[in-house]
């Protein structure tokens, strides 16, 4: 099941984004366990969601280890005779106090692709600071480019630096060296940091600014809502719909279908003409419901769409017609994305593994059958703990 299937990855749980890049590379099939802590390392620190709610875990079992203890060092020692990857979320060092930093890990694998999933890096003036989602994409020049003009930057949920920047890159970058290692036979560690991934994925601003197609001031550029026509607008009954009419050719689409006779297309990149459009659009688009928008631009090339709730999404003809989201133990979440037209990718299970599940998928990486059992002993210890 999946293009990875039969690839061997050991996940330390940690951090958010280590936990979606998990999820990611068993969605895709590689045969991944998750090392969680057997107990909290401070007080307060429980975990907010209740295990068969956090979806990330999914397709993959968890085993509870004491990683301060030597014998719970040697288990994951062990692992990696076994594994072709491993990847942690802890703060630079905390892993090499444990005897599991590369080193020690490489040392039993030398092929080891060692992932290393922080914030700001494993090293530079920041590295031993605490921070967030947010504190990261504020640094790489994100946060400071999204929002409109004279109000304070939004917060877009933590899609860009812990998931966008932080788990995909992560995952790139381990499946890159698991590449190189195939050929070379030898091992490294991937640095992943947030900082750097939301950075790169600002590449194309950083070009338009250079060409003087970009400013500072939040809201009047192409792409962050200053452009009337990549915009969201409020409708009669409060809704939203996303506009996204770019090329001029879906603007004159977007005309038509609003009616908008007072608007020359010709004018569209005139940033001078874009509060007049503004304003006509406005008001164009609150004489009617989202759905009613929705139907109008129905099979044109307008490039609009509802703003749906995450109770919507899954319900939305699209989304049902291509089974975006999939239900998984009467929870419904997304799908495994992206899709393989052989290698079929899928979800195993949920979140929470039973026993059976556990044993059997350590037993597939050929542990000794002590080593099985005393594993699973702790399985349900505590799963789901990050």
């Amino acid at each position: 099941m999946g293009p990875l299937k039969g690839l061997k990855v050991l996940e330390i749980a940690g951090i958010g984004p280590t936990q979606l890049a998990g999820m990611l590379l068993a969605d895709m099939g590689a045969d991944v366990i998750r090392i969680v802590r057997t107990a909290s390392p401070e007080p307060g620190s429980e975990p907010l969601i209740p295990p068969q709610f956090n979806l990330m875990n999914r397709g993959r079992p968890a085993v509870a280890v004491d990683l301060k203890s030597e014998s719970g060092a040697d288990a994951v020692l062990c692992l990696c005779e076994r594994a072709d990857a491993l990847f942690e979320g802890f703060r630079p060092g905390v892993m090499e106090k444990l005897g599991l930093g590369p080193d020690d890990c490489m040392a039993r694998n030398p092929r080891l692709v060692y992932g290393r999933m922080t914030g700001w890096g494993q090293d530079g003036p920041l590295a031993e600071s605490a921070g967030h989602d947010t504190n990261y994409i504020a640094l790489a020049g994100a946060l400071g480019a999204m929002g409109e003009a004279g109000r304070p930057p939004p917060l877009p949920l933590n899609l860009v630096g812990d998931f966008g920047g932080g788990a995909l890159y992560l995952a790139l970058g381990l499946l890159a060296a698991l590449l190189e290692s195939a050929r070379s036979g030898k091992g490294q560690v991937v640095d992943a940091a947030m900082v750097d991934g939301v950075a790169s994925m600002m590449t194309l601003f950083f070009g338009l600014r250079a060409a003087g197609l970009w400013t500072d001031q939040r809201g009047s550029n192409l792409l962050d809502g200053g452009a009337p026509f990549a915009r969201t607008y409020e409708t009669g009954d409060g809704g939203y719909v996303a506009v996204c009419a770019i090329e001029n050719r879906f603007f004159r689409a977007l005309l038509r279908g609003l009616g908008a006779t007072g608007i020359d297309p010709a004018e569209q990149y005139r940033a001078e003409c874009w509060p007049a459009h503004r304003e006509i659009l406005e008001a164009k688009f609150r004489t009617r419901s989202r759905d009613d928008w929705e139907r109008v631009f129905a099979g044109t090339d307008a490039c609009v769409a509802p703003v749906l709730s995450i109770d919507e999404a899954p319900r939305h003809e699209h989304n049902r017609a291509r089974q975006t989201f999939v239900n998984v133990d009467g929870i419904e979440q997304p799908a495994p994305a992206p899709r393989f037209s052989r290698t079929v990718a899928g979800v195993r299970h949920g979140p929470v593994a039973g026993e059976g599940t556990v044993r059997q998928a350590l037993a597939d990486w050929g542990l000794d059958d002590a080593v099985v059992e005393a594993l699973v002993a702790n399985a349900h210890a505590s799963p789901g703990t990050d």
